[in-house]
C-alpha cells in the first residue's frame, strides 16, 4: 500500500447533504508523480450532478472539482514534464489504460478500459475513488498534468481546464478556422469559452438565445451576430448558414430548430446534455442535407495542452467569479439559477482559513 498524506479538502457524504470540510488522503509522490498544491478550482456543472447523484453512480464521500491550477511542490525522480515552482494544471483526467488504440492516438478521454476520472473516478493506487480539487493539494501522473502558460491570469485560466477543452475539441476536431461559420447555444460557462475559442480561430460566431437580454454580453464577448431563437424570422435568415453549432445547453430541450440552420455537411453538436433527446429528432432536414447531431467530450492530454498554449498565445481565458470554499454551497445554487457570468473560481487559500 502506498504511504499516504493526511489532507484537507471540501466535499460530500451524501446526495442530499452539504459540502463541508472533511480530510482525504493523497498517495505521497512516486517516481513519475508531480504533487501541485492547488491555488485554484473552477466549478463545473458536473461537480453539482456528482455531489447530488443525478446521475446516479456517485460513490460517497465524493469530493469534486476538475479545473485545477496550482504549484507543483514534489515530483518524483523520474519526472521531466516540470520541476518543483512551476504552475501546472489538471482536467478532467488523472489517467487511463495508456495502451488502447484511442490511448495511442491521444483520445485518452475516449479510453476503451475506462479513462479515470479527476473525481468519483477509480483510484489504482490507494483503492477507493478518486478525490478532485476542492482540496489543498493534488498527486498526479506526469502524463496527465499540464502547463500553464506564463502570460495567464491563474484563476481564469482555471475552468479552461473544463469548460474550454469542452468546446476546444469539437472546433479542432471539426476543423473550424478562417471563414468557418460557428453558432453557439447557450452563454454560459461553456458556451462564453466556445465564441472565445471559435473567434481566435478565426470564425464567424453566431450566439442563439431565447431572449435579447444576453445580446450585450454576447458582443462583448466577441460573437458577430445574435440570434433570438424564439423568433420565427429570425431564425428564417440564417436557415442553411452554419457549419458547426456548439450545443451547451445542460438540460433537455429541442435541437430541432437549430438544425434547420445547419449548411450541407453542417453539424450540431452536443457538449452539454447526457440524456435522450424530447421532442424527437427530426431526420428529414438531416438526410436531405447530409447533416449531423453529433456528441463531443472533453479533450486528451495533448489537445488541452495545444487549447492552453493557444489560449496563452491569444491571451484567452474565462470570466470569472472569484469565491471562498465556504460559499460553495451557495454557490451551487446560483449555478442552478444561472446566476454566475460565467465560472465560479475557487481560491482555495480559503481552505487555509
Amino acid at each position: 500500500m502506498n504511504a499516504t498524506t493526511n489532507v484537507k479538502a471540501y466535499g460530500t457524504v451524501a446526495a442530499d447533504a452539504p459540502l463541508e470540510q472533511m480530510d482525504i488522503q493523497r498517495r505521497n509522490a512516486t517516481a513519475k508523480d508531480i504533487e501541485i498544491e492547488i491555488l485554484y478550482c473552477g466549478v463545473c456543472h458536473s461537480d453539482l450532478h456528482t455531489a447530488r447523484n443525478d446521475w446516479g453512480f456517485t460513490t460517497y464521500p465524493a469530493v469534486p472539482g476538475h479545473e485545477i491550477v496550482g504549484k507543483v511542490t514534489k515530483i518524483g525522480n523520474e519526472v521531466t514534464k516540470l520541476k518543483v515552482g512551476d504552475f501546472a494544471a489538471v482536467g478532467c483526467l488523472v489517467d487511463s489504460c495508456k495502451t488502447c488504440d484511442n490511448c495511442k492516438q491521444d483520445l485518452e478521454q475516449y479510453c476503451s478500459n475506462g479513462w479515470i476520472g479527476t473525481y468519483n473516478g477509480e483510484d489504482k493506487h490507494l483503492g477507493g475513488m478518486t478525490f478532485g480539487g476542492y482540496s489543498e493539494k493534488i498527486v498526479v501522473d506526469e502524463d496527465f498534468v499540464l502547463k500553464v502558460p506564463s502570460n495567464l491570469d491563474l484563476a481564469a485560466t482555471a475552468p479552461l481546464l473544463c469548460a474550454g477543452i469542452t468546446t476546444w475539441s469539437p472546433l479542432r476536431h471539426w476543423k473550424v478556422g478562417k471563414g468557418s461559420k460557428v453558432a453557439v447555444v447557450g452563454l454560459g460557462g461553456l458556451g462564453h469559452m466556445a465564441i472565445k475559442l471559435a473567434k481566435g480561430l478565426g470564425a464567424e460566431v453566431t450566439l442563439f438565445s431565447r431572449t435579447p437580454d444576453k445580446e450585450k454580453d454576447a458582443f462583448e464577448l466577441g460573437a458577430d451576430a445574435v440570434v433570438i431563437s424564439t423568433d420565427e424570422n429570425h431564425m428564417k435568415a440564417v436557415n442553411g448558414k452554419f457549419d458547426l453549432i456548439i450545443d451547451t445547453v445542460p438540460y433537455v430541450h429541442d435541437v430541432n430548430p437549430y438544425v434547420g440552420t445547419l449548411n450541407t455537411n453542417g453539424t450540431l453538436v452536443l457538449v452539454g446534455y447526457l440524456g435522450g433527446l424530447e421532442p424527437i429528432l427530426n431526420t428529414v432536414p438531416m438526410i436531405m442535407g447530409r447533416k449531423s447531431v453529433a456528441g463531443s467530450l472533453i479533450g486528451g492530454i495533448a489537445e488541452t495542452q495545444e487549447m492552453l498554449d493557444f489560449c496563452g498565445e491569444h491571451n484567452i481565458v474565462s470570466e470569472i467569479e472569484i469565491i471562498k470554499i465556504q460559499d460553495i454551497n451557495e454557490a451551487y445554487e446560483r449555478m442552478l439559477k444561472s446566476d454566475v457570468r460565467y465560472r465560479f473560481v475557487i481560491d482555495m487559500a480559503s481552505l487555509k482559513s
